[in-house]
């Protein structure tokens, strides 16, 4: 099947603040044609490695399968009996894949904005394709969920979604927060207050969760993510799902079409009640089978 769709073509994919609406409805659309059984098949052979320096299972697997998918010949490569343990850097170890013949390199990396020395040097000419860094981006899981909200609704214009929960901390509430209002939804935003940043108001409204609750349409949970927290001693998990969480109180006050979103994993009975995960407007499992076509789409436009 022959669409404009399958056209697209980006030199990396770092960040979605680099893509335009268009590239973005584009790879949500092809992402959508590979779910009902479009095919790619590169021309020539293709080599890619997925480079995980942060535990991963969602993003690293979905990843692998969907190079799988795509007839990719997958690299292996595993920091612990990498040379990164010798004090090779990141640079290095790319340069290396690039000198063997690696055509995309999927990378997670604890530094936020890792990839902007990748794709600067002019002695790497493989694709990057970020797959987190830090508390900064995590394009390729905000284009699974703008895929996940479209599949169903078919639009984003004038749809209230709420991201709520662990924001400073969360590369999918950066990613997301921009994309949503820049595709015209209303955001809004909930969560411990000491988790919240002014400069969150340039993109939605901050109000508590059962106000939310029967005001959105999408109702997006985020992790809260202890390995970024300095403390968490006295942290109470019945306490957090009580004041921030989504119960099934709070779920029962949500509009009829409402759906619940959540990039997992997911802190059972801390964001939401566990009997949620999997519920009927839930759409936590529907995001991870996305996350697969998405990151098709993305490597075909790529490679």
């Amino acid at each position: 099947m022959t669409t404009t769709i399958q056209k697209l073509h980006l030199e990396n994919l770092v960040s979605v603040e680099a893509l335009s609406n268009k590239e973005v409805m584009s790879l949500i659309k092809r992402a959508g044609e590979f779910k009902k059984g479009a095919v790619y098949a590169p021309p020539e052979q293709k080599y890619a490695v997925n480079l995980f320096f942060e535990n991963s299972t969602r993003t690293h697997k979905s990843f692998e399968m969907a190079e799988k998918k795509l007839g990719i010949d997958i690299i292996d490569f595993e920091v612990s009996t990498s040379s990164v343990n010798k004090g090779e850097t990141l640079y290095d170890t790319v340069l290396t894949m690039d000198a063997l013949g690696v055509d995309v390199a999927v990378i997670r990396h604890g530094d936020e904005a890792y990839y902007e020395e990748l794709i600067a040097s002019t002695g790497i000419k493989l694709a990057v394709v970020n797959g987190g860094d830090g508390s900064g981006q995590h394009p390729s899981q905000c284009l699974l969920d703008l895929m996940t909200i479209y599949e169903e609704f078919g639009r984003f214009e004038g749809l209230k979604v709420a991201i709520v929960g662990d924001l400073t901390h969360s590369r999918v509430a950066n990613s997301n927060m921009q994309m949503l209002k820049r595709l015209g939804a209303e955001v809004y935003f909930s969560g411990p207050e000491e988790w919240y940043d002014p400069a969150f108001d340039e993109f939605g409204t901050y109000l508590p969760i059962d106000e939310l609750a029967p005001l959105v349409d999408v109702m997006m949970l985020l992790r809260v993510q202890h390995e970024r927290h300095e403390y968490y001693g006295n942290f109470s998990k019945e306490k957090y799902l009580a004041m921030h969480g989504l119960t099934e109180e709070r779920e029962q006050k949500m509009k009829e079409m409402a759906i619940i979103m959540h990039p997992a994993p997911v802190n059972r009975d801390v964001e939401l009640q566990g009997t949620l995960v999997e519920c009927e407007r839930s759409r936590i499992v529907q995001q991870m089978t996305n996350g697969v076509y998405t990151r098709m789409a993305i490597l075909e436009a790529v490679l």
